[in-house]
This record gives structure tokens, sequence and C-alpha cells, in this order.
């Protein structure tokens, strides 16, 4: 009888190691063809630890790095495998799919040009989401996708958000560029760049890209369709874009969570916020 009970003993333990210690994957140099932006197009993702196994589907997490990485800032700077591995043991994370694109080649950042001859957003939407969700056993409805980045990453997680509301059912931009704060900002950020941009291009461009202007014409319908998790810290550069969004969504009553938290714009500090948009995309994935 109690070499039983001690058999038995020891096969759970062996059993609960096992499980304890299965982990996740990352694949941090994937490509995927673009005619769009001309070219193959680099991407990582990360595999939840019972990926292999459980042939089930699962929600998506589109996480986007900051200006001066790609694809691989999460991987080797953001530790995403460890901290969601330990999220998701810890029953801080629903287990779920990380994508994390490359937009630092060819140029750099989330948007189309003001010219429209750079077109990343367009590649985002109609060649990179739907290669990789079809690629992936990802549930493809609103409720399931989440969006979330730094920097660079935060305006890209901003106003993809804002542009698609339909696709996301949450947005967690971190330490956010917010895009020129008023036209005349727009005006001399492009100038600088194309001296022989229009005054029309210009307006568009501000329209588009500036997460403030955004805000102000967002329509009273669409107010309650994204949750958002804004997250700064309070010797970040990028401090006052962020106190603008957080201001102008108040007096809009767009609901959101606002977070100033110690620390400043470098990876010590993102590496902190990562479990809380795990948990707060979780909950949006989680039936109610």
């Amino acid at each position: 009888m109690y070499k039983k009970i001690a058999l038995l003993a020891f096969f759970t333990l062996v059993f609960c190691s096992k499980s304890y210690l299965q982990t996740g994957k990352v694949f941090d140099n994937l490509t995927l063809p673009s005619k769009i932006l001309n070219g193959e197009r680099k991407y990582a993702v990360y595999l939840p630890p019972d990926y292999e196994s459980s042939g089930r589907s699962y929600p998506v997490l589109y996480l986007l790095h900051g200006a001066g990485d790609d694809q691989t800032g999460w991987v080797q700077f953001g530790e995403v495998l460890q901290i969601t591995d330990k999220a998701i043991r810890e029953g801080v994370s629903t287990a779920m799919i990380i994508i994390m694109p490359d937009a630092n080649t060819g140029k750099r950042g989330y948007s189309n040009d003001a010219k429209g001859s750079w077109r990343y957003e367009d590649f985002f939407f109609t060649e990179l989401m739907p290669f990789v969700e079809k690629k992936y056993r990802i549930k493809t409805e609103k409720r399931y996708r989440a969006i979330s980045g730094l920097s660079m990453g935060g305006d890209g997680t901003f106003t993809y958000a804002l542009h698609h509301p339909e696709l996301f059912s949450s947005a967690c931009p971190l330490s956010a560029a917010t895009g020129p704060l008023t036209i005349e900002d727009a005006r001399t950020r492009l100038k600088r760049a194309d001296s022989t941009l229009t005054e029309e291009q210009i307006s568009s461009y501000y329209k588009r890209q500036s997460v403030p202007a955004l805000v102000q014409a967002m329509p009273d319908s669409l107010k309650k369709t994204v949750r958002w998790y804004i997250d700064c810290g309070d010797d970040d550069f990028l401090y006052e874009g962020n106190s603008l969004v957080h201001i102008a969504m108040r007096k809009r009553e767009i609901p959101h969570e606002f977070r100033i938290r110690n620390g400043a714009h470098n990876w010590t500090y993102w590496r902190e916020s990562l479990p809380e948009v795990l948990n707060f995309v979780s909950q949006s994935f989680h039936q109610n």
C-alpha cells in the first residue's frame, strides 16, 4: 500500500515538474512576401507552451517595437518569452500568440507616408495580418485580437486601433509617440523631410496621424468599442503627448486606463509594463 502511494506521488511529481518546465517558443527571423512594400518583410512570433500539443486556436496580441529596434526588440530586450511564460504559468495571462512585425526596414515607422509612396499601414492590415492569422491557429474575431507597442510602436498602437476599432478588442500604448500635436508641428516635421509636400497632403497626414486629433474626431458610437490601457513613465520625454491624449479622452468621456509609473523611456520600464499588458488584454479575451 505504501509503495503504491509513494509510486503515485513520484509520478505526480514528475508530471507536475514537466508541466511547470514547459515553455513557449519564439521564432524571430521569419519572413513574408509583400507586394505593397516590394520585398520580403520580417516578423517574430511567440507561441504559447501548449501550442504544439493542444491543437486549439488562440487569441493574438500584435506587439510593436520602437524606433531603432526591429522584430527582435521585444524578444532580445523585452524578454517576451520569459515574461509571457511566467504570466501564463501564474494565471496572470491567458495563453496567446504574439506577433512582432519589423517596421525598421526600408523606411522607419508603422504609418503610410504623406505621399502614399511607402504604405506600411496598408501592408500591416492587408498582407501581414491575413498571412499570420492563416499560418498560425489564431482566432480571427475582434474580441480575440489586441495590440500593444512601445514608443514608435505605441504610436502605431494608438493609430491602428483608432483607424480600425472594429478589429481590436483592446489597445495598450506604452510610452507612446502620439504623432504631431498641432498642424504647425506636422508642417515643420514633414517639410523638413520633404519640402515638396502640399498643404493638402500635410493636413491629411495630420488628421490621420495625430492621436489627439483622432480622439477629438472619434464618433460617439465608437467610444466604447476598444478597451484602452495607456502607460507612460513619469520621467519619460513623451509625457506631454500621452497626458494630452488622456485629457482629450476624459473630456470626450472615452473609457480608458491611464497609468503614470516611476520610470523613464527604457527597457526596464517596458519589461515591467508587459505583464500588465498581458493581464489587461486577457480580460478582453475572456467571456464576461
